[in-house]
């Protein structure tokens, strides 16, 4: 009777270990660098933040900038106004390129310098101004909303003549308020869905990119002149991937690349699958969201509203793409629940409520923090993707999304480093940023997966000194041991109670714990 049990349990225990799939996180290979994920506040919709209620308001900055208790977002994305007064610095035309514009600045820039300085309070360093259109006055069409092109650009002559460098100058100008505002901009872009003809602030450009082509070169000259070293050049902005595909090898041929920092598209006519061949650059998503409703669904049916859809959509834009960023279209609005493009609302007016598709982020953007190294995972079961990522400090991250129908175990092993500590969280339909067991042995980190959930795992290489408040980073120089007694030597800390293996090569840096 108790034998059988015994054989019973064995062969469960079997099963459990068969079933399981061995990932490898490689350390070694670094596959593309990470600036962070984000979103904007354009078109009015910082000032509706700003004027929001002051419990939503700050409810709504901690969801979406805290790295403790929210997604941590680092990039915001601000919103160059092209359509008149109150809206551009440049309401009216000076009358020719060659005369001097009359700019207008009211040190508000409809709420964005306000959500800009509390996203920079938050840490976020990363603030990237585009423009959707060259204000009316220069382009083809004579308006900002309706369908026209930059005057100057190749293909394109106007009466009032070429407009390109006043564009330039321009752009520039609008970085230099917020730099006088202590707002410092980071990416510089100059142009939003051109290959898209909607109702409001737009500018085109040719399937071959060939305005764009005559544009970067003044642009790059004229923020080099103004001294603005710390801004990188983006393009294009395009509605979706496919585009984008069409446009890079037209801009490495004219040699238009070299004056860029960052390929940008936007993700609504087609995701991004595949990392794009042809340029190093990196790749940003800087836009996307869904067609429907706004809903704190994880998963039901897969709709393009719910959570895991986007998470998916993540972790082959970050995993097979290899993105650099991921930015959503905006996070907070206020009662406006028919559309989903937005990452936290109120359902009850009272408390701010982060969307299904806010906790798809967060399981990236809270651990994964700008300066991180995505590097390979290799050996994922059917159905998992596995995104991982070497932070500045050490840590490592671990991003696992199963599309399967059931859970998947797995048993993470790494090469080139190995991990002292290991914490895990998961989301699912039922269950938002919760903690889950990640069990260390032997190097190793087993894990289960739900169906349709995403696990993160952090890993570090620090190792606590019991009875002191230090902490020991990996390293190949030096002994544990005697490192340990020339702090305890030289600290008024009581001495660590366990003994280091002396077997190991490590350095010690006496590092605080509320550093870390």
């Amino acid at each position: 009777m108790h034998f059988s049990k015994h054989i019973a349990a064995f062969g469960a225990f079997l099963s459990f270990t068969a079933a399981q799939t061995a990932i490898t996180i490689d350390a070694g290979t670094v596959l593309q660098d990470i600036a962070g994920f984000g979103f904007s506040q354009a078109f009015g919709r910082a000032t509706e933040f700003k004027n929001a209620a002051a419990g939503i308001q700050k409810q709504a900055l901690d969801y979406l900038f805290s790295t403790s208790t929210g997604a941590g977002f680092s990039i915001i994305r601000n919103r160059i106004g092209s359509g008149g007064s109150g809206d551009s610095i440049e309401p009216n035309s000076p009358g020719s390129p060659s005369s001097a514009p009359s700019y207008v600045w009211d040190n508000n820039d409809s709420g964005q310098v306000w959500f800009s300085q509390q996203a920079r309070s938050y840490g976020v360093n990363t603030i990237y101004a585009d423009a959707w259109s060259a204000p009316g006055f220069m382009k083809t069409s004579g308006s900002d909303a309706t369908p026209g092109y930059l005057c100057g650009t190749t293909g394109h002559t106007c009466s009032t003549g070429d407009w390109r460098q006043a564009y330039a100058n321009f752009l520039v100008k609008y970085v230099q308020f917020y730099d006088a505002a202590g707002i410092p901009i980071t990416h510089l872009g100059f142009l939003n869905e051109p290959d898209f003809s909607p109702g409001y602030s737009q500018m085109q450009i040719s399937s071959n990119a060939q305005e764009a082509i005559s544009f970067i070169p003044i642009l790059s000259a004229a923020v080099k002149a103004a001294g603005l070293s710390n801004v990188t050049l983006t393009c294009c902005d395009a509605v979706g991937w496919g585009t984008t595909a069409t446009y890079i090898p037209n801009l490495v041929n004219a040699g238009s690349t070299s004056y860029l920092g960052v390929i940008t598209s936007h993700s609504y006519s087609a995701d991004a699958t595949t990392n794009l061949a042809g340029t190093s650059l990196p790749k940003w998503n800087t836009e996307g969201g869904p067609s429907s409703a706004f809903t704190t669904t994880w998963y039901a049916s897969g709709a393009d509203n719910e959570g895991f859809t986007w998470a998916n959509k993540l972790a082959v834009a970050m995993v097979n793409a290899r993105l650099g960023a991921y930015l959503f279209w905006e996070g907070f609005e206020l009662r406006q629940t028919q559309s989903g493009s937005h990452l936290v609302d109120t359902t009850d007016g009272v408390n701010a409520t982060p969307s299904g598709i806010f906790w798809a982020f967060a399981m990236w953007s809270r651990y994964i923090r700008p300066g991180a190294k995505a590097i390979a995972a290799t050996g994922s079961p059917s159905g998992m993707l596995t995104g991982a990522a070497r932070n500045a400090d050490g840590s490592t991250v671990v991003v696992l999304t199963n599309s399967g129908t059931a859970s998947q175990s797995v048993k993470l092993g790494f090469e080139g480093f190995t991990p002292k500590t290991s914490s895990a969280w998961v989301t699912n339909q039922g269950s938002t940023f919760k903690t889950t067991t990640a069990a260390l042995s032997g190097g190793a980190v087993t894990v289960s997966v739900p169906s349709k959930g995403v696990v993160t795992v952090r890993l570090t290489v620090f190792v606590l000194v019991s009875g002191a408040d230090t902490e020991v980073i990996e390293d190949q120089l030096g002994t544990m041991n005697q490192a340990a007694k020339e702090l305890d030597a030289a600290s008024t800390h009581k001495a660590p109670t366990a003994k280091i293996p002396e077997t190991e090569a490590f350095r010690v840096h006496a590092i605080r714990k509320f550093q870390i």
